[in-house]
């Protein structure tokens, strides 16, 4: 059993953490939020995650899992430490490192005996020596040794859990192989793969993994432009490209970009370092710009299905930027929506979860609905935003004869276009032939 501290209580502390405790360890959790620590303490979990609430309530019944905002107590309670703090995207594109610097001084501040300080946050390459250096000049005793570990995260929101507990693999990059060995051994009831690095390749390893998935999401989403304007179907094309084992099939799911906590910080972090490194990365940017416009590929099929958007009714389906979490971070909602009400039209929105997290981030005339049925009920179009599993299985039938309009524009391919068809829908989806497209002349008629 090793003794961790997990500073921050984010989606990758709070996780981690757990998931260190499920297997065996003394986990401190601590962050200087009062209301998440509170939160916690309650059994109450601050973010939404599938299955985090019952394994973190099983380990604190256990002994294994504690909260606190003494953060000095809990690092000086522990062997090794986690910096698992947000690095959030400042305006440069850069990531904030403000949060990790602070832990940093705060573990320097307590160190009281040899310890293995771990960053867990994303952090560019150069953080672990940074962090040496702060560590350093902040400790009061200077006999006492410290050795920094990289060990990235790779955790899916939605899948959290079975990630971490399953996960693909371990990176871990240190100068120390001694120190090295102790994270690996840490890993091993995960039963996981171990590559052990150097500081720097870890910390290039994270972003380039996931800079490289949202180049395939922005690449395939591409192809779905060019697959509408030739007749052809772009899930047929990335079936076909996916039987293909040097390119594999997961990431080529066409829709409306890539949202959320990871890949639009970590993008624009990545082409910071390579700028400020010299290199001129073309083609991640050109990535970045693919994805940006992608979601408005939206509102050109709304306005080929309506003309006009003055006074009409839009349901908007799925609010987080994909299903199984609550988070909105870059979520497409959060430019959609206001520039439809920006228009002229009126928004009824549902999301089984984040509807509270929306309604802090959206503009105030948005309604909220309990239920998909009751958003496009006289609806004149319904635009998909998260493919939610009661989303993607409700009640055609009833959708069809509860909207003023059979309008349905698909972000996420949620429906088979011959269905769509054969139940009578206007069907506008990504990277596939529209179904019963509204003609100029039925549109005038109709509206």
């Amino acid at each position: 059993m090793r003794k961790i501290t997990v500073i921050g209580t984010g989606y990758v502390g709070l996780v981690s953490g757990a998931c260190f405790a499920e297997i065996g360890n003394r986990v401190i959790c601590c962050d200087v939020d009062q209301r998440k620590i509170d939160m916690l303490n309650r059994n109450e979990i601050p973010i939404y995650e599938p299955g985090l609430q019952e394994m973190v309530v099983r380990n604190k019944e256990r002994g294994q899992l504690l909260f606190t905002t003494e953060v000095g107590e809990a690092i000086e309670a522990s062997d090794i430490v986690y910096i698992a703090v947000g690095t959030p995207m400042s305006e440069t594109g850069e990531a904030d490192m403000r949060y990790v610097m602070s832990a940093a001084r705060k573990i320097g501040e307590h160190l009281n005996s040899n310890k293995i300080i771990v960053n867990k946050s994303t952090v560019p390459v150069g953080t672990g020596e940074l962090v040496r250096e702060v560590v350093q000049a902040n400790k009061k005793y200077p006999w006492i040794g410290f050795d920094i570990v990289s060990n990235p995260e790779f955790l899916r929101e939605g899948t959290a859990l079975s990630d971490c507990m399953n996960m693909d693999r371990a990176i871990i990059g240190s100068d120390n192989m001694e120190a090295a060995e102790v994270i690996a051994e840490l890993h091993a009831p995960f039963k996981t793969r171990i590559f052990k690095t150097d500081l720097e390749s870890a910390e290039m390893i994270k972003y380039a993994a996931n800079t490289f998935l949202a180049t395939k999401i922005s690449f395939i989403n591409a192809i779905a432009n060019i697959c509408e304007k030739v007749g052809a179907d772009v899930e047929d094309v990335a079936t076909g490209m996916g039987m293909d084992s040097r390119i594999g099939g997961k990431f080529l799911q066409a829709g409306i970009g890539y949202g959320g906590s990871c890949f639009p910080k970590d993008t624009y972090a990545l082409a910071h370092i390579a700028d400020k490194a010299g290199y001129e990365f073309e083609l991640l940017k050109s990535v970045i710009r693919t994805n940006q416009k992608q979601r408005f590929v939206i509102m050109d099929k709304l306005r080929e299905a309506l003309g006009s958007f003055a006074g009409k009714q839009i349901a908007v389906l799925g609010l987080a930027f994909k299903p199984n979490t609550d988070d909105m971070r870059e979520a497409p909602s959060l430019s959609i929506v206001p520039e439809l009400l920006k228009l002229g039209a009126t928004v009824r929105a549902y999301d089984p979860i984040a509807t509270e997290a929306a309604s802090k981030l959206l503009p105030a005339e948005v309604a909220y609905m309990e239920s998909a049925e009751q958003a496009v009920a006289g609806s004149d179009a319904c635009v998909i935003l998260t493919e939610w599993a009661d989303i993607v299985s409700m009640d055609l039938a009833k959708v069809r004869e509860g909207m003023k309009l059979p309008v349905i524009i698909d972000g996420r391919n949620c429906f088979d276009p011959a269905a769509m068809e054969n139940s009578g829908f206007i069907y506008y989806s990504i990277g596939r032939r529209p179904v019963n497209r509204m003609q100029e002349g039925r549109r005038s008629v109709s509206l």
